[in-house]
């Protein structure tokens, strides 16, 4: 498989995309629920403690994200009708049960999102990758009742095999490959079918609260100027997608949530707007957009 699976494609020279409705604009929610092993370094907010076999802080301020932070999100997605698209880490299924059950009950999309995010996906063998994905994607399946189609990577790491397998496992969409502000093919060497839906590291609250240091308020702005502006661009290139970033540990703490809040209400309620889920993004574009993309790549119109 080529790395990166993909082609260089300019945003002005693609087909013509439009979602259900005639609608030229897609909005959905990557809501990151996720599993930490204690005494494993991983997500930190505290560097003096971070490689410590017992490190309170961290791992309480992780664990925050299932006990409370997801709770509190959930109430602010049930209040403005949105749906998350889930990044599931398999051990949530064991450790959260709650969590899966209230998610199967408001339809939500659940992506393979490897074991636990503390370890990242490297360092397999093709035949480990691929037992590896098949016990994830089982795992999921079991739990909620849908066999997962997409995948995001614990850190959006990938081997050079992952979107092979992926494919061969039924999978039909990634995320890691945050390249774009529209869907379009990977480039397999099996020639398999496999999409790249957009996901935002940009607009994403661990690289703004941890990495630079932003403010909940910034936060706030970054999202709807990232809406705003895909939103008129879509008139002239339809088919733009954005996939908010979230992890309950930082947006789902009290003193950001009015934020979020503040954010989503801007975002939402519009008619000329899709709200929905990764999943279904993916379907559309694989039923009504792909084919054409990729005889347009080969240079065939």
């Amino acid at each position: 498989m080529p790395v990166p699976p993909y082609t260089y494609w300019p945003i002005v020279e693609r087909p013509r995309i439009e979602w259900p409705e005639g609608k030229t604009f897609a909005f959905y929610i990557g809501l990151n629920i996720e599993h930490f092993r204690v005494g494993v370094p991983s997500t930190s907010t505290i560097g003096l403690t971070a490689g410590l076999p017992v490190d309170p802080p961290n791992h309480g301020w992780r664990d925050y994200s299932t006990r409370v932070g997801i709770w509190r999100m959930i109430d602010l997605f049930d209040r403005l009708g949105l749906r998350a698209s889930v990044l599931l880490n398999a051990e949530v299924c064991e450790q959260y049960p709650q969590i899966v059950a209230a998610g199967v009950e408001r339809d939500w999309a659940w992506l393979g999102h490897g074991l636990t995010n503390s370890e990242l996906w490297t360092g397999m063998d093709v035949e480990e990758e691929r037992t590896a994905l098949r016990s994830i994607a089982g795992t999921i399946t079991g739990a909620t009742g849908s066999a997962p189609r997409g995948w995001l990577g614990p850190g959006l790491t990938e081997t050079a095999h992952t979107a092979e397998l992926l494919a061969e496992l039924g999978f039909t969409y990634t995320l890691d490959w945050a390249a774009d502000d529209q869907p379009f093919p990977l480039t397999l060497d099996s020639g398999a079918r496999m999409a790249s839906v957009p996901y935002s590291i940009e607009v994403n609250d661990i690289p703004a609260f941890l990495d630079r240091g932003l403010s909940a308020d910034t936060f706030r702005q970054m999202i709807v100027d990232h809406f705003d502006l895909l939103h008129r661009e879509s008139a002239k290139w339809p088919g733009h997608v954005f996939g908010l970033a979230l992890h309950p540990f930082l947006s789902g703490q009290p003193s950001r949530h009015r934020y979020l809040e503040e954010a989503l209400e801007h975002i939402a309620g519009r008619d000329d707007v899709w709200y929905t889920t990764s999943d279904e993004i993916a379907a559309w574009y694989h039923e009504h957009h792909y084919d054409e993309a990729v005889r347009a790549l080969a240079g065939g119109g």
